[in-house]
């Protein structure tokens, strides 16, 4: 969902909005802080996470609607009183819109579109075929920018979701060239030498932070051998995630393939994203 984009529709229709977001959160919640809702007299975008807890905030947020701008503030405890189990607290923050807030909407909206609050992570995608389609349908909804990659003529879909982009060079690895730190690459394109050389391009850049490959137990063994006698390091040839997908499935189905996977990649974004959170050094005073 892109917040602003949504708010300043709203506003252009309708002259009203309003924003519902997670402030703080103490103990379990539905959802984590900054996660937001919007609510437009047409109804309801994102989630706060349901339940009693979105269905009251719902409720405030429709009361708000048409009234001039303005914040306000309140705290739920998420057990008896809201008849859910997750046992903590949350500050909710709910801001409404009215036509003296469009100059700041539009100015917000335009950054938004520019990338500029985007929290995604870049994930390149190696291979237009069965699981290749698959994978990017179920990453459509996730937190990434997918830089999808093929050198076929003619090997993408005639529509792909909103957060993928397509390239066709002629040598794929080269794509990598732009990776920002932390970047995911999952390789399964139509060939064995393409995956390799892709592969080896892959784990030879330190800002690509996993690297995926499409195959067996004897793919993977077959490739060490040839990522070894090329001279990749070999932290990174016993850290490449070969086969791909979470355990536990044992369809081979492009869509199964697909699911486990993408269940992967939110595996380790939260596990990145986690990691650089808690390396932030504190700010004067103590704060976070």
């Amino acid at each position: 969902m892109k917040t602003w984009s949504t708010i300043l529709q709203s506003l252009q229709e309708h002259g009203t909005a309003v924003l519902v977001t997670v402030a703080r959160v103490e103990g379990s919640s539905p959802r984590e802080e900054a996660a937001c809702m919007i609510v437009t007299p047409e109804g309801l975008h994102g989630t706060i996470g349901g339940g009693t807890l979105e269905w009251k905030a719902m409720a405030v947020a429709q009361k708000a609607l048409g009234r001039p701008a303005g914040t306000s503030s309140a705290q739920y405890s998420l057990g008896p009183d809201l008849g859910q189990c997750c046992g903590g607290r949350v500050m909710l923050l709910t801001e409404t819109f009215d036509a003296t807030s469009l100059p700041r909407v539009e100015e917000l909206a335009e950054r938004e579109s520019k990338g500029t609050f985007d929290q995604r992570r870049k994930l390149y995608l190696f291979g237009a075929g069965h699981v290749g389609r698959a994978l990017v349908m179920a990453l459509a909804p996730l937190p990434f920018d997918v830089q999808w990659v093929d050198p076929r003529p003619n090997a993408f879909p005639r529509f792909v979701p909103e957060n993928v982009s397509l390239f066709s060079p002629e040598t794929p690895e080269s794509v990598l060239g732009n990776a920002p730190e932390e970047s995911l690459a999952f390789v399964m394109s139509h060939s064995h030498a393409l995956d390799l050389a892709i592969t080896d391009a892959a784990l030879r850049n330190s800002r690509v932070a996993h690297v995926g490959l499409i195959g067996s137990a004897t793919k993977r063994a077959r490739f060490e051998k040839r990522l070894r006698e090329a001279g990749v390091d070999e932290a990174r040839i016993q850290a490449l995630i070969c086969p791909i997908g979470m355990g536990g499935i044992a369809s081979k189905e492009p869509a199964a393939i697909a699911a486990a996977t993408a269940v992967q990649c939110l595996v380790l974004h939260e596990a990145l994203a986690t990691a650089s959170l808690s390396a932030r050094p504190l700010m004067a005073g103590g704060g976070a």
